[in-house]
C-alpha cells in the first residue's frame, strides 16, 4: 500500500461516522461500504426494528455499530442523537446527512403538508443537526461533513419542484458552510447522485425514467462515490453521465436544458397523472 492510499484509509478506519436515514437504500449502502473500510457507525433512523434488521443482515459488530432510533425532524430526536454522540469513547469524526424524502407531483397537486415535509427532512433538519454536531466534530481530527444532495439540486425538474428546492438549498448550505469553516479543520462535502434504485422512487417514477431513458444507479454505486469523497475530502462530487454535463450546461446555458425538458414534459405530465404507488 503506497503512502497516499495508507493516508486515505486512515481517514476512515476506526473513526465514528454518523449516518442519517441509515435504513434507506442509499443509507444502508453507505453504512456497509464505510464499515468495510473500517469505520465505526452510528446509524440513525426512525424505526428501531429496521435498524436492528439492517445491523443483523450486514453482520455489523455491536462494538462498531450503534443504533439511534430518532426523528431528525424533531428537536427531541436531534437532541437524542447529540446525547448519543457525546457518550462515544472517541469523538465523532464524520457526519453524513443522508436522510431524504421525495414526492413526484406537480406543484398544483401537492399537499402543503407534503411540501413542508420534504423541505423539513431534506433541508431544515440537516441544517439544524449539523449546527448541533459542530462542537462535537471540532473535538475530532480532520472532521468531515458530507451532505447527500442530488443532480436535482442543480437542475430544476418538472414534477419535483419541492424536492429540487430542498436540494438546491442543501447545495447552497454546503457551499456557504464550507467557506465559513475554511479556516478550521472541518471539511464540508456535497455528493450529488442521479436517479437511484431505492424505495424513495415509486413504481410510477421508475416507469417514467425507463420511458425517458433516464439512467438509474444502484445504491452501492453511490456509496462508493461517498467513500471516495470522504477519503479525498472532495468539495463536490456529481455522479453519472450525462447528468454531470447537464449540470454544467444548466449553469452556463439554461435555455438549452429548458428546451430538452420541454420535449420531455408531455411524458412527465402523463406519468404525474397516474395513481402514485407508495
Amino acid at each position: 500500500m503506497n503512502k497516499q492510499l495508507a493516508k486515505e484509509e486512515s481517514s476512515i478506519k476506526g473513526r465514528w461516522v454518523l449516518i442519517t436515514g441509515a435504513s434507506g437504500g442509499i443509507g444502508e449502502a453507505i453504512a456497509l461500504r464505510l464499515y468495510q473500510a473500517g469505520a465505526k457507525l452510528l446509524l440513525v433512523g426512525r424505526d428501531q426494528d429496521k435498524l436492528v434488521s439492517l445491523r443483523s443482515r450486514n453482520h455489523f459488530s455491536a462494538n462498531r455499530c450503534a443504533l439511534i432510533a430518532a426523528d431528525i425532524n424533531e428537536d427531541s430526536g436531534r437532541n437524542k442523537i447529540a446525547a448519543a454522540c457525546q457518550k462515544l469513547p472517541e469523538p465523532l469524526s464524520i457526519l453524513v446527512n443522508n436522510a431524504g424524502i421525495s414526492e413526484f407531483c406537480f406543484m398544483a397537486d401537492q399537499a402543503p403538508s407534503s411540501i413542508s415535509g420534504v423541505l423539513a427532512t431534506n433541508l431544515l433538519s440537516p441544517i439544524l443537526l449539523t449546527q448541533l454536531m459542530l462542537p462535537l466534530l471540532q473535538q475530532s481530527t480532520q472532521p468531515l461533513i458530507v451532505n447527500i444532495g442530488s443532480s436535482f439540486g442543480s437542475i430544476g425538474y418538472p414534477g419535483f419542484a419541492s424536492y429540487c428546492a430542498s436540494k438546491f438549498g442543501l447545495r447552497g448550505f454546503t457551499e456557504a458552510l464550507r467557506r465559513e469553516l475554511a479556516g478550521t479543520d472541518i471539511a464540508v462535502c456535497y455528493v450529488a447522485p442521479r436517479a437511484t434504485r431505492t424505495a424513495i422512487n415509486t413504481d410510477v417514477v421508475n416507469d417514467m425514467n425507463a420511458t425517458l431513458g433516464n439512467a438509474m444507479d444502484d445504491p452501492a454505486t453511490v456509496a462508493e462515490y461517498v467513500l471516495i469523497a470522504i477519503k479525498k475530502r472532495r468539495a463536490e462530487t456529481y455522479i453519472g453521465w450525462p447528468e454531470k454535463l447537464f449540470v454544467k450546461i444548466n449553469q452556463l446555458l439554461p435555455k438549452i436544458v429548458d428546451g430538452a425538458l420541454l420535449k420531455q414534459l408531455p411524458v412527465i405530465t402523463r406519468f404525474s397523472q397516474q395513481k402514485k404507488i407508495p
